[in-house]
C-alpha cells in the first residue's frame, strides 16, 4: 500500500510535524528521515539522530516545485537550466539551486545553495501536500551506516518511539542523483 492509510495516521504525521518531531517514511530507495525545514530545533534533533554535521545542508523533498519557491531563488535559476530541471520532476533527481534569502542556514548548510527534489514516490508527495510545504528528507541511517530499507533496520539504528509512516519503499536501487543546477554536472550518481 503506497499511501497514507487513515485520518486517524494523517492527524498523527501532522501533530508530529508540527511539534516539531520527525518521521521515518519510505522513498523511492530507502527509507528517509523528515521534519519541518522551518523548525531549527527539529533539523538539529534530526542531525543530531544521524550523527550528521549541519555543514553537509539537508535536501528538501516536495509534492511540487511551487512548494520549494520559499526556499529557491528562482530568478537566478539559468533560463538554459530551467527545461532540463523542471522535466526531471517529479522524479529522483535532487538539484543544487540558488538558495533564496531567507533560506535556512540549517538547511543550507550555509551554503548559497539548497538541494531541492519533487519527488515521485506517492507517500511523499501526500506527506508534503498534507503539511503544505516541503519536508527535509535525509536517509535513514547513522551516518557512515547503511540506510535503513524496512522497520527492522529502522529500529536497529535509531529508537522505536520514531514514527514510521506506512507505505512501500520504491524500486529504486540507488538514491537519488543530486545533479549543479547551474552546470548540469553530476554531483552524486550512486
Amino acid at each position: 500500500m503506497n499511501q497514507l492509510s487513515n485520518s486517524e495516521d494523517n492527524k498523527l504525521i501532522l501533530e508530529t510535524l508540527l511539534a516539531g518531531g520527525i518521521l521515518a517514511y519510505p522513498t523511492e530507495s530507502v527509507l528517509g528521515l523528515g521534519c519541518d525545514p522551518d523548525n531549527e530545533g527539529a533539523v538539529q534533533q534530526l542531525l543530531t539522530l544521524k550523527k550528521r554535521p549541519i555543514e553537509k545542508g539537508l535536501i528538501l523533498v516536495a509534492n511540487t516545485y511551487s512548494q520549494l519557491l520559499p526556499y529557491v531563488d528562482d530568478a537566478k535559476i539559468p533560463m538554459q537550466m530551467r527545461s532540463e530541471i523542471f522535466s526531471s520532476w517529479p522524479g529522483p533527481v535532487t538539484w543544487l539551486l540558488p538558495a533564496a534569502e531567507q533560506a535556512p542556514k540549517w538547511v543550507t548548510g550555509n551554503s548559497d545553495l539548497i538541494a531541492v527534489r519533487v519527488s515521485q514516490h506517492l507517500v511523499v508527495r501526500q506527506l508534503c501536500e498534507q503539511f503544505g510545504k516541503p519536508l527535509v528528507s535525509t536517509s535513514a541511517n547513522v551516518s557512515g551506516k547503511p540506510p535503513a530499507i524496512n522497520a527492522k533496520q529502522l529500529y536497529q539504528q535509531f529508537d522505536e518511539s520514531l514514527y514510521l509512516v506506512k507505505g512501500q519503499v520504491g524500486g529504486a536501487s540507488k538514491p537519488s542523483k543530486i545533479r549543479h543546477g547551474n552546470s548540469g554536472k553530476t554531483i552524486r550518481d550512486n
